[in-house]
């Protein structure tokens, strides 16, 4: 495991052990604060989303979006979610597939799956299974899911051409990549980015907006876009980077409007269809 994951691993199931014994001030960072606060992580969810879904789901939401709302999800249909946390999109596809569909949730942290495994007991869930294992390297089948969504955690990943490359293999021909993730608009002096990534994803690695894109294109996606919907300015984290001794004044006008929650939507080709006599013979 490498040392990114193995950080990602601890954080993590230190915020799950912390939301399980609802300790105070778990509902977005856990037991320790690392500025993931407001507003990334607020108003991500409508009350009629949240409102039947266990608290515990609810408490250990870390996105920065809601990806459900990205995607009109249709009866039937397998769904994919990377670094399922406390299961909230998950449980939240699980109602909109229902009973004839399946929602897998893939997560590497033990806390975080025995949590998301309470909240599917509690939320009488019977389409959903949570998996343990790594985005880099997902442990299903070939052309298993129709949809792959994500929230708040490819940024997290120290390989992300191997995530994307992943998520193009267990999409089904016609498949569809719907996540929320922390993008960078243009260029960021080095220093500068890390401090503002400390604050976005506590340890995180967002890719600037083309990046992304690139990337999906060159795992074999189409129909590729890339849509802030939430711009951060310094001022959203001026407590944070002042208490981390950050000059916060100088930074404005490296940062501002640079960091941004993105909408990232891409498409795996259908099949092609044959219907000469080289093929349908």
């Amino acid at each position: 495991m490498s040392d990114v994951q193995q950080a990602v691993k601890e954080k993590y199931g230190a915020i799950a052990s912390a939301v399980a014994q609802r300790t105070e001030g778990a509902s977005c960072c856990g037991p320790h604060a690392c500025g993931c606060g407001d507003p990334i992580t607020s108003n991500l969810y409508s009350v009629d989303d949240t409102g039947t879904l266990p608290d515990a789901a609810v408490a250990a939401s870390l996105g920065c979006g809601n990806p459900t709302a990205l995607i009109d999800l249709q009866p039937g249909q397998t769904v994919l979610d990377l670094g399922s946390g406390g299961g909230i999109d998950v449980l939240l596809s699980a109602k909109r597939v229902g009973p004839t569909g399946k929602v897998y949730g893939l997560d590497m942290t033990d806390e975080m799956l025995a949590l998301a495994r309470e909240n599917q007991r509690k939320a009488g869930a019977t389409n959903v299974e949570f998996l343990r294992g790594t985005i880099e390297s997902i442990p299903l089948p070939d052309h298993s899911v129709d949809v792959v969504i994500s929230n708040c955690v490819i940024n997290l990943s120290g390989d992300k051409d191997a995530v994307l490359r992943e998520a193009f293999r267990v999409l089904k021909p016609g498949g569809r990549f719907a996540v929320s993730d922390v993008v960078v608009r243009g260029e960021v002096p080095a220093d500068i980015r890390r401090s503002m990534e400390l604050w976005v994803g506590c340890i995180a690695g967002a890719l600037q907006d083309t990046e992304f894109a690139a990337k999906l294109h060159a795992a074999g996606f189409t129909d590729v876009k890339v849509e802030p919907w939430r711009v951060y300015q310094v001022d959203d984290a001026r407590a944070f980077l002042t208490e981390a001794g950050v000059d916060v004044d100088r930074l404005a006008g490296e940062v501002d409007g640079k960091f941004a929650s993105a909408f990232v939507r891409a498409t795996k080709p259908a099949a092609k269809s044959c219907c000469g006599p080289e093929c349908c013979a």
